[in-house]
């Protein structure tokens, strides 16, 4: 989340990548950086750790819905 909002003070593109486990954590983070609507896409938890298979499956489900935030 920080980043995103780093970037997005700086008018450059960016969507934050937040796992279901810590949605609420990223609303509270927005919200307290001023920012409640940076670009964020919900990954399923957990990824880290899932292998790479699993990692490739998750990147290609949402590869459009990022760009699609990219572009909102």
């Amino acid at each position: 989340m920080r980043d995103a909002i780093s970037f997005a003070r700086r008018n450059i593109p960016a969507v934050a990548l937040v796992t279901t486990e810590f949605w609420p954590q990223g609303d509270f983070v927005a919200r307290s950086a001023g920012m409640p609507d940076v670009p964020r896409v919900e990954l399923p938890h957990p990824v880290a750790g899932s292998g790479h298979e699993r990692m490739g499956e998750v990147a290609r489900s949402i590869a459009t819905t990022i760009v699609s935030a990219l572009w909102a």
